[in-house]
């Protein structure tokens, strides 16, 4: 029966995150949704900034702390070890979810294309942001990442073996290709407000800081991570170091 109740719980977050994760589109796009990212201003603009930072500031801080390595170790002493990440995800859906029902747009224009073309291909890298998300996720193990493996194992009597360090596909251009998805859908488009900026650079912030704490763990965990680090970018192709 616990078995069975922890996959059905992984399970939960899976689908919880599969929500949130089709809404966040719809909210950097400013489709569908019924408030999305460049809705229209309801307030106090001072007031609505300091709301938004301070819902990014809560995805934030359990984004990160609950990923590193010290956390899990003492978060494992009061839930099944099977359970942990999919406790994480569903708890960083939730953080999600709390971001875009209490999200306050600025309003405010900063750019405003208006040329077709133009207009087309920056839908098109926006596409193309989330293209990337979705694939770098099952390039390096979807189900893992997201904890369905860890509670499909536990339901199956197997050992939930540690993946082994692999570099497929995009992951030989740059370490971090998620990210390099999320930075281009949420910086494409062709209507910048400052909501939108606001957005766009706390986010690409984040994403760059939360990248130090995770690469410091990794060099940790995967002994070929090092030289990895050393002769692959970490977000833009081809650079150099």
């Amino acid at each position: 029966m616990k078995k069975t109740l922890i996959f059905l719980y992984g399970l939960i977050a899976y689908v919880a995150f599969l929500v949130v994760i089709l809404y966040s589109i719809g909210f950097v796009a400013n489709v569908v949704v019924p408030v999305a990212i460049d809705s229209a201003p309801t307030g106090d603009p001072v007031k609505s900034l300091i709301i938004d930072l301070a819902l990014l500031g809560v995805f934030a801080v359990q984004h990160s702390v609950m990923a590193r390595t010290g956390f899990k170790k003492w978060w494992t002493k009061i839930i099944p070890e099977p359970a942990e990440r999919s406790t994480y995800v569903l708890l960083s859906s939730a953080a999600l979810a709390l971001l875009f029902y209490y999200w306050q747009p600025l309003g405010g224009q900063v750019w405003k294309v208006t040329d077709q073309a133009a207009v087309t291909l920056l839908y098109s890298i926006f596409a193309l942001g989330w293209v990337i998300v979705f694939l770098s996720s099952f390039l390096i193990n979807h189900f893992d990442l997201f904890g369905l493996r860890q509670v499909t194992c536990y339901l199956l009597g197997k050992p939930c073996t540690p993946l082994d360090f692999k570099v497929p596909f995009l992951y030989k251009y740059v370490r971090h290709p998620l990210y390099l998805g999320l930075i281009l859908a949420f910086w494409a488009t062709p209507d910048m407000t400052l909501t939108h900026l606001f957005f766009a650079l706390a986010t690409t912030a984040y994403i760059f800081v939360g990248i130090q704490f995770e690469e410091r763990d990794l060099v940790k965990m995967l002994p070929g991570y090092q030289s990895y680090r050393d002769r692959v970018p970490m977000i833009i192709p081809w650079m150099s170091k």
